[in-house]
């Protein structure tokens, strides 16, 4: 006999953090603090149990003995009545679950582990969260609560009092498949079509799609013009970056032939490395590590799905990006994440209707990101934060993974007659649309338009499929591989197959729940899958591959030589489309771009009088702040290859310029560093000199650890705003020049990139906000030997301070402009020698030469010189009359807080000071100061004056006391 039960767990032993936190984010809503909460687990069960098979399930699976306990009631049969908020209002009681059919990866585990407890009865289990306050809470404040933290309405519900359990509803497989009478359709009712359906196709391309099947004499099903949508999407194609563009801006006229082939490819073509072996090719970029290894690098976007979901968003940006590199037949070794949200601290009424508050994005975006990496296993050892109000509709959450892998495993090339095979996650209705959703602006009604495009992660899942996958690799079971991401099936099938053809049976799809239309079969983000193609000899040991590690996998076609994309239900055909017409026939774009400096404002009040309050306000800026809070939640050491991690100093809390990685134990000394440049408030100013300052804060960083400056590769990763509005696509353009140019000046080539572009959103007032013009650079690193790596803390008093690189009257962009309310100025220009100088640094820190080096970068000389004060808990004399500058430089506040490129500050020893000097003889380089024995940061000015004196402690406390997440 079918029954429900209800499992309560809930914490018994002091006190518990998911309480304090919730309690500390009501103070942040300016809610009266309740006197207690309470916060418990909730588990549905659904089969043919009895009591004592549910109490075995809590107790050997949902339980912590120690600090946990649980109530067990039975459920009654569903009636669709809810419990009266009058009655749930004396308990305080806000309960939430999952809309039905919403990924529950504690369910769908839970389901499984039943079975291995001995309890085989369970047929369904969802999951939920129990919170009760203490104290005189009425109805609407329970509401607030409820909506504005508990609850996201886009994937959640909720209830006053004991919630409905949400169990998938049965239904009956569905073979249905829609006729879309496109052919007779005008213009305009084309336009409607894209928009009703999701498609977010042009003119243009719906007028392609109409010619296509005139010209077949038929109508599309709903699979075929979904696979279109899919495969023509911006976030698939990258259509601008391939486009035609009319350029009218700075150096006159231009027409070019596409952004990708003219600036990025084409860098990389140029500067020629013999050890780059994939660049915009496979999911991610390679390179090579040594003689036997390659190395992969991959930065993704998860903007938009973090916009509406956060945790989700983050969650499965983490886990897409890694299966990328799994994608390329790598081990993953190391994650990356860098974020950008509005300020935390924004008034309510500035944040637009139907988005989340800025605090709320952040926190759940950083617990999306520790669940994902901690829970697989990766160390997240790189990355940056940054706030601007312009992030407010739109964050930014940019996820990178490098791999590792032997030379030669990874294969590309499918056979006519390989099994396609589907291994992994199963098949739901996540995400669909999550595709071509990434080609539209956000309004105010996009999470109840497209709420599909939300996906759930589940990386324990995904931890088994890559212990599976680098088994068969290195067994050499399969012939080529790539992940299900953005598009699932009609994605990676379709562009694995893509230059032999494919022949896919939808019915062998292993679904999570039935009743999946075939195009939500075929489209469907959910995670955790890869596709393979598998010669049928190598079934048999795929299979018990899989059986050892738990993971399913399924055949669910074939490919063929006929080069068409042909997908089946059964005996139906749901798809037949040619290859050629899927990835060539769409119409290639023009587009209009104009570029001209914009009118920005200047800074207001900025003054001399007291430069110790201006260092202490920079260092509480929450771009410059600590970020310490953030770190501490992922692992950055597990796999123990991590040689400089992301804190450093004396007690661990300085603000490293890069990681270092010892990827492989048994090989030499050879190692990995990571870094990344990101300054998008000098994009504001002008692009092409933000793509400029990106490459060298990127390189910096990456020499600063001890990275060969001539074994540098880079990933671009544009977001932009609206690219059909000339404005943003001119500022692109320049973006993409400064990219090209740094580039070749660098000799760095570009491996990898990815944009994500309509990052605006359009109010009820049909006002629009754009982020600001947004370019992140990581860089990948050869460290020819990680005993010779460097980091930023001061080591020893008696040391000798020098500056490196020119000081220039650069603050457009600055953080000292932004701390006076303005942004105008003259942004950091290109430094014609700074690859030389890079080399000469990288020189004396192989010699041992160097005990401590940062990077200048945001708030200038002051700012470094201040953390290195403070992870090094030293004192440091600087004499600012000193300092290599430009003639210009005449004040102290720009000899402080400047923004030049390609400068650093470095700790020597005395006994190395002429051999340092002697490799710097060609480069401005001066000392400036010394290592004190105290805790003091003294700086006399350029008039040999003081103009800061602090205490380490206050510059610590400053440092420390932003709030960042």
């Amino acid at each position: 006999m079918v029954s429900a039960f209800r499992v309560e767990v809930f914490w018994c032993a002091g006190t518990d953090g998911r309480a304090a936190q919730l309690l500390n984010q009501l103070s942040h809503l300016g809610i009266d603090r309740p006197s207690a909460a309470h916060v418990s687990n909730l588990y549905f069960l659904r089969g043919d149990l009895d009591h004592d098979q549910v109490s075995l399930i809590a107790e050997q699976l949902l339980v912590d003995p120690v600090v946990e306990r649980y109530r067990v009631a039975s459920l009654p049969a569903p009636t669709g009545a809810t419990p009266e908020d009058g009655a749930a209002r004396a308990d305080g009681i806000i309960e939430v679950g999952f809309h039905p059919g919403v990924t529950d990866p504690v369910a769908t585990h839970l389901l499984h582990r039943a079975r291995a407890v001995g309890v085989q009865g369970l047929a369904a289990a969802t999951t939920g969260t129990r919170y009760r306050f203490e104290g005189d809470l009425d109805p609407a404040t329970l509401h607030r609560i409820a909506r504005e933290v508990l609850c996201n309405e886009v994937i959640q519900s909720y209830t006053l009092g004991e919630i409905t359990p949400a169990f998938v509803p049965d239904a009956a497989p569905s073979d249905a498949v829609e006729i879309i009478a496109l052919r007779d359709l005008d213009d305009e009712a084309l336009a409607g079509l894209s928009v009703s359906r999701v498609l977010f196709l042009s003119p243009a391309e719906m007028r392609a799609i109409r010619a296509h099947f005139r010209e077949a004499g038929r109508d599309p099903t709903d699979v075929e013009l979904e696979i279109l949508a899919q495969t023509w999407s911006e976030h698939c194609l990258h259509k601008t970056f391939k486009a035609e563009i009319d350029y009218v801006g700075e150096g006159g006229n231009a027409r070019i032939p596409g952004l990708l082939k003219t600036y990025l490819r084409a860098a990389t073509e140029q500067v020629a490395k013999p050890w780059v072996r994939s660049a915009f090719v496979d999911n991610a970029g390679i390179i090579d590590f040594d003689d036997d290894y390659e190395v992969s690098f991959k930065v993704e976007t998860h903007n938009h799905p973090s916009a509406l979901e956060p945790f989700g968003g983050a969650n499965t940006g983490v886990g897409g990006v890694i299966r990328d590199v799994m994608g390329v037949s790598a081990r993953p070794i190391a994650n990356t994440d860098v974020l950008c949200f509005a300020p935390l601290t924004m008034p309510d009424a500035d944040v637009p209707e139907s988005t989340l508050h800025p605090r709320r994005i952040a926190q759940g975006v950083v617990a999306g990101i520790e669940d994902y990496g901690n829970k697989m296993g990766i160390p997240t050892v790189n990355g940056a934060i940054l706030y601007d109000e312009g992030y407010v509709a739109n964050p930014l959450v940019f996820c990178g993974c490098v791999g590792i892998a032997p030379k030669g495993t990874h294969k590309t090339d499918p056979q006519p007659g390989d099994c396609i095979v589907a291994l992994g996650g199963r098949t739901g209705r996540d995400g669909l649309h999550g595709a071509t959703f990434s080609s539209a602006e956000l309004t105010h009604e996009t999470g109840a338009t497209v709420g599909s495009v939300v996906q759930i992660g589940d990386p324990i899942t995904e931890k088994a499929v890559l212990d599976a996958l680098l088994q068969a690799r290195d067994e050499g079971l399969y012939t080529a591989i790539t992940d299900c991401g953005a598009g699932g099936f009609s994605s990676a099938v379709g562009e694995i197959g893509s230059d032999t053809g494919v022949d896919v049976d939808l019915q062998h799809v292993p679904l999570k729940y039935p009743g999946l239309r075939p195009w939500e079969i075929w489209l469907s983000e959910a995670q955790e899958r890869m596709v393979l193609a598998v010669p049928e000899p190598h079934l048999k040991r795929l299979s018990e591959i899989c059986a050892v590690f738990d993971v399913e996998w399924t055949v669910i076609g074939r490919f063929t030589d006929d080069r068409r994309l042909r997908v089946r239900y059964g005996e139906q055909v749901v798809a037949d489309l040619p290859m050629a017409f899927v990835h060539e026939g769409w119409p290639r774009l023009t587009l209009q771009a104009t570029w001209s400096a914009p009118a920005l404002p200047g800074p207001q009040g900025v003054s001399e009088d007291d430069l110790e309050a201006l260092l202490l306000s920079a260092l509480r800026h929450p771009d410059v702040a600590s970020k310490e809070q953030v770190i501490r939640r992922y692992d950055h050491e597990v796999q123990g290859a991590t040689v400089v991690k992301p804190l450093v100093g004396v007690t661990d809390d300085g603000p490293s310029d890069a990681a270092v990685l010892k990827p492989l134990m048994t090989a030499g000394a050879r190692g990995l560093a990571l870094g990344c440049g990101l300054t998008p408030h000098v994009g504001e100013v002008d692009p092409y000199a933000m793509a400029w300052a990106a490459v060298d804060e990127a390189l910096r960083n990456v020499v600063c650890v001890g990275a060969d400056p001539d074994r540098v590769a880079l990933l671009d990763n544009f977001c932009w705003g609206n690219p059909a509005l000339p404005d943003r696509l001119g500022a692109l353009v320049r973006a993409t020049q400064g990219c090209h140019d740094a580039a070749i000046a660098y000799g760095t080539p570009f491996i990898s990139g990815k944009d994500s572009l309509n990052n605006e959103f359009v109010d009820a007032a049909g006002d629009k906000r754009t982020i600001p013009p947004t370019l992140l650079i990581s860089a990948i690193g050869i460290v020819p030997d990680v005993n010779r790596t460097a980091t930023m803390d001061l080591k020893q008093p008696g040391d000798l301070i020098y500056v490196v690189g020119e000081t220039r009257p650069e603050l457009g962009g600055s953080l000292l402009h932004r701390l006076h309310g303005g942004l105008a100025g003259i942004p950091p220009a290109p430094v014609p020698a700074a690859l030389t100088l890079l080399r000469a640094l990288h020189r004396s820190i192989s010699a041992g030469q160097v005990r401590a080096i940062h990077d200048l970068s945001e708030g200038g000389l002051a700012v470094s010189a201040a953390e290195m004060c403070i992870a090094g808990r030293r004192g440091m004399e600087l004499d600012l009359n000193a300092l290599p500058r430009s003639a210009d430089v005449d004040d102290d506040i720009t000899a402080l807080f400047s923004e030049s490129s390609t400068r650093f500050l470095v700790e020597v020893a005395p006994g190395d000071a002429a051999a340092f000097e002697a490799r710097l003889a060609d480069h401005p380089c001066a000392r400036v100061g010394s290592v004190t024995a105290g805790s003091r940061l003294h700086v006399a000015g350029l008039h040999r004056q003081p103009v800061i004196d602090l205490e380490a402690a206050d510059l610590m406390t400053a440092w420390q006391g932003a709030e960042i997440v």
